[in-house]
């Protein structure tokens, strides 16, 4: 097995990460600013306040 230092070597627990990741959105947020990166954070913040708010909503009125 290789090792760490060496050029060729990879972590696997790495490599098995990678499989899952869309690495094309990881490519459009890094061309945003960090300004609408935070303006993005924001928008999935407000969404998910929603999204609560609708939850109890329904549950209340079962």
């Amino acid at each position: 097995m290789s090792e760490p230092n060496d050029a060729k070597w990879t972590d696997p627990v790495i490599e098995a990460y990678k499989r899952d990741v869309d690495r094309t959105l990881l490519r459009d947020s890094l061309k945003l600013t960090p300004m609408e990166r935070l303006a993005e954070l924001e928008r999935l913040v407000d969404f998910a306040d929603e999204l609560q708010h609708a939850m109890k909503k329904a549950k209340a009125e079962r």
